[in-house]
This record gives C-alpha cells, structure tokens and sequence, in this order.
C-alpha cells in the first residue's frame, strides 16, 4: 500500500515509532536514523514495498539492499549463520557491522532485496530508535539509505528531506547520525574464506582479530554483491578533487587538521570525528556556490581506509 502523506519531520518520541511501524506494516515507506546514517525502511517481505524503494531512491535493481533485524535469532530466520558469523554477532551486534550470508531458501524476503543473489546482507543496528521501529513492528527492514541513488548519504532529518522529499513518507528525527558512515559489510565465503566489501566504521584489523585470519582479496571483475560498490557513489553533484591542500579558484574546500578549508572535518585531526563529519561536509560542498569540491588529504589508516573509500567513489 502506496503512501503518499508529503514528507514530515517529526520528533521520534513513542507515538511516531508506533506511527512509523503501523506505516512500514501497511507497505509504507519511512526514513528512520541509525548509528551510521539515515535509512529508508521498507518491510523486507514485499515485493511492492521494496520496489517502492527502488522508485524513491532511483536505485539501480541490480544493487541489492541491507536487511535489518533486530537480533541474532531474527536474522536465524533469513540466513544460514556458522561459528564465525556468531562469533562476529557477538562481537559487533547491534552495531555498524553487515554481514553477507547464505540466504535460506525459505527466507520470508522480497526477491530484489537480494537482487537475485543467493546470499543476503543482514545488520542488527544500535541506535534506539530503529531498533525500536525494529521491535515494534516485528518485521524485517529493508533500509539503504535514505537519499537519491548515487548522491550523498543523510546524516540528519533535513538531509532527507532535502534529497527525497514526499518520497520519504514519515521522516523520524532522531539527530545526527554518531558515526557519519555506512556499516562495514564483510562476505562471509562457504571456503571458510572472508572479504569486506565495503569498509566502515569497523575496520579490516577488528574483523581479523575476531576470525583469526586475514581478508581474501577481491577480483577486480567482481559482480555487485552489497550496496556500496559501485564505482561512482555519494557524489556531491560537482567534480572533486582529492589530496588537496589548497583550494584553486572555484573550489569549496574539505579540510582536515591543519588544512583548514571551508569545512573542516576536524580540526584536530581525529578520524573518528571526520567520519562523522564527511557527509555533512559532502552536503555543504553540494549546496555551496563554488562549482567544484577539493579535499584535503585523509590519512588512509583506521576508519580513514572507510573516509577514502567514499571520498575515491565521489571523485569518479
């Protein structure tokens, strides 16, 4: 069921999560904050409720989306979970951490949810509100983030509402996001092998001192198995250019440390803060009348590796 109510803030206080999880029960859409970013919610066993996200968002059909549970025995209902993926859950559940596994045959999912794969990407998220969306409704979320396809992530309300408009429904306010970037999503292979596919908030080093081993490498001819990855993503709308530590004319300038810019990411330097800090900054960029975007440089370590995978996506 299609609605089609214009887009409204509102504070996400007890009547607007019940609100939001009777909307996402009738087929609805709803925008709903995590720890990472904004999400557009959809119950995930609907194919005319997942196909409206793809219409809001216009997401390509080929790029699959992440499912939201609210606990490790939800996500039992929809994927086949081994040792290492409990070992994970226990580490990082709820929290910025998705993880792509053997889909069940006779999981209760909307088909282009997965987009025709056979695994599915499951998170069990932290922030309080959509975990109580999560339990309220009793449902599976399908929740990419909630901004048009290709642009730059929401961090707050009045992003969503800037970028999708009456397309988003009910737009809960729950803040601004804590950590800024979208979930790690680590592949999960039957050999006993593991890739991430997209870094995030919980780096390579963290996975690997759980399971014990190093990553598998990723071939460059690898197909779209989880969002994220594709080449040209949360682009500002302008040309941008990187490792800049000066602005040249005509250029909204992205620093960081001592580079101050126009927008600093921080400061003092500290990543964790930049993270936080990167879409809003993407977002100042967008709305600025400079023509083009430079960024300073961002050391490529901890969850810098994250800030820079996002940064060379929105340069392509």
């Amino acid at each position: 069921m299609a609605d089609n109510t214009p887009a409204g803030i509102v504070s996400a206080d007890a009547a607007a999560i019940v609100e939001a999880a009777l909307r996402v029960a009738a087929g609805a859409l709803v925008a709903v904050p995590t720890e990472t970013v904004y999400g557009l919610a959809a119950r995930a066993d609907s194919e005319e409720a997942v196909a409206a996200i793809y219409r809001a968002k216009g997401r390509p059909d080929f790029n699959p989306l992440i499912v939201h549970v609210l606990d490790l025995a939800q996500a039992s209902t929809l994927a086949l979970l081994d040792d290492r993926a409990h070992k994970l859950a226990d580490a990082f559940w709820p929290g910025a951490l998705t993880m792509v596994l053997p889909k069940l045959e006779n999981a209760p999912l909307a088909a282009a949810v997965t987009a025709g794969l056979p695994t599915i990407a499951l998170r069990c998220p932290a922030h309080p509100v959509m975990r109580a969306v999560l339990e309220t409704s009793g449902l599976p979320l399908a929740a990419p983030s909630a901004n048009r396809s290709g642009g730059v992530s929401p961090t707050s309300a009045a992003h969503v509402a800037a970028s999708l408009g009456g397309k988003a429904g009910l737009i809960l306010d729950g803040g601004t996001c804590a950590q800024g970037i979208e979930s790690t999503i680590i592949a999960l292979r039957e050999n006993g092998g593991w890739q991430v596919l997209r870094p995030g908030p919980i780096t390579q080093a963290q996975l690997s001192a759980i399971l014990g081993t190093e990553p598998d490498a990723i071939a460059p001819d690898s197909g779209i198995e989880a969002p994220g990855q594709l080449a040209s993503h949360y682009a500002p709308g302008k040309p941008v250019r990187l490792e800049a530590r000066l602005a040249e004319e005509g250029e909204f300038h992205l620093g960081f440390g001592a580079v101050t810019g126009h927008f600093n990411l921080s400061p003092t330097g500290d990543l964790a803060e930049a993270a936080a800090r990167l879409y809003a900054g993407l977002h100042e960029a967008a709305l600025s009348p400079q023509p083009r975007v430079a960024v300073a440089p961002i050391p490529d370590e901890h969850i810098g590796a994250a800030i820079n995978d996002r940064l060379r996506r929105a340069a392509a």
